[in-house]
């Protein structure tokens, strides 16, 4: 079987309160969705989250990336599974631009590839967990079989009355690692952190993420009167721009350093390792440019002795949410797992089955060929912006 047609999609989701951070606020997250069709009818989706402040993408750019690639002659005709993954790891997109960090058109080839795992799964009766093993097969972060996981919470910025509801929250519903967002102009952060560390308890795991909001200059006194909250980690500290200079000032910052928006490509990790920039690595499926790329960087971390946070961007449907549960679900040794948000950030997901965490964090692997979810043809018309098909067979 071969592929037939790709149509995308731009979708505009709804969420149920702003997300705010020290980079961007929103109140509807934008993604571009995939539609691969195969000529004996299978039909996958995928998502990618383009987003100009992490990887430079916008959604002109990411359907512009679609549009250009004929991928149809890159897969030929798979007669396994196996080969048919191997072939869609293997799919590159045409350079629209420079890009010496290989992430411009990462959200775009996330969406591809999530389409086509999707649809050659369920052509083949195989889910995209057996895509992520036959992927790294033989690692030694690779789960000898899929197993359970748990989420961690996280806490954007938002009046003092409302953190601490959302702590309340937090603790009630049994999480053990909450991220907290910091660095947001107006906030006072150590106040902030103090009323955390009590409503949340000294047992609970508390990250923090300053989504680039402090300067190489500042980022010592800033972090100084923070590490007393007992913070287990701290997320993309200065802006992409200033990264080189955590070289110096990682050692002395006394908290491991975690790398988010400096972290969208292959390029971006090797300089990483090579020049001691960070701890961890925060991979996301969709800035990473989907699945296979995400591995690569997970291999890489794990080479070189640095954690990983498989993380999520704010917004995503079932779709990433799913990708990600996979991908979860078959790994081993990850720090922090974000993602499968769904019911309670978006008002309307146009997936199902509702594959949103239960009590404490916890999820279970999903079944069923492909992705296991399923996209709601009513509810994907109404939340399209624009919708185009672009032949491929």
């Amino acid at each position: 079987m071969a592929l037939a047609r790709i149509d995308w999609f731009h979708v505009a989701l709804p969420l149920r309160k702003a997300i705010k951070h020290s980079s961007h606020e929103r109140t509807t997250s934008e993604s571009i969705f995939v539609r691969a069709t195969l000529d004996d009818g299978s039909i996958g989706f995928g998502e990618g989250v383009p987003r100009p402040y992490v990887t430079g993408e916008s959604i002109a750019t990411a359907i512009e990336a679609i549009e250009a690639i004929d991928v149809a002659p890159m897969l030929g005709e798979p007669d396994s599974f196996e080969q048919a993954v191997d072939r869609i790891d293997a799919v590159t997109l045409p350079t629209i631009q420079d890009d010496p960090r290989g992430m411009f058109g990462n959200a775009a080839r996330c969406a591809l590839e999530l389409a086509l795992l999707d649809a050659f799964g369920r052509r083949f009766g195989r889910s995209v967990g057996d895509a992520v093993r036959h992927l790294i097969r033989g690692r030694r972060f690779l789960r000898p079989e899929p197993g359970p996981v748990r989420y961690s919470g996280a806490i954007t910025a938002e009046s003092p009355r409302k953190e601490r509801i959302s702590a309340i929250k937090m603790r009630a519903y049994g999480f053990r690692q909450v991220k907290v967002k910091v660095g947001v102009a107006g906030q006072d952060d150590p106040a902030r952190l103090r009323r955390f560390r009590l409503l949340l308890g000294s047992a609970m795991d508390l990250r923090l993420d300053a989504n680039e909001a402090w300067s190489a200059a500042e980022v010592l006194d800033r972090v100084e009167p923070l590490r007393r909250f007992d913070p287990s980690a701290l997320e993309q500290p200065v802006p992409h721009a200033e990264i080189e200079a955590m070289a110096e000032l990682r050692p002395r910052i006394g908290l491991p350093v975690m790398l988010d928006e400096s972290l969208c490509g292959e390029p971006d990790g090797r300089r990483a390792v090579e020049r001691g920039l960070a701890d961890l690595f925060n991979v996301r499926i969709s800035k990473c440019g989907g699945i296979g790329p995400t591995l690569r960087l997970i291999e890489l971390a794990d080479r070189h002795g640095l954690g990983v946070q498989l993380g999520c961007h704010p917004g995503e449907s079932g779709l990433l949410s799913a990708a990600g549960r996979h991908l979860a679900c078959n790994l081993s040794g990850l720090r922090f797992l974000e993602g499968s948000y769904d019911r309670h950030v978006l008002l309307e997901n146009p997936t199902t089955p509702d594959i949103t965490f239960g009590y404490g964090g916890r999820a279970w692997p999903i079944p069923g060929p492909g992705l296991g979810v399923q996209v709601d043809p009513a509810r994907l018309e109404r939340l399209s912006l624009a919708h185009r098909e672009v032949s491929h067979g």
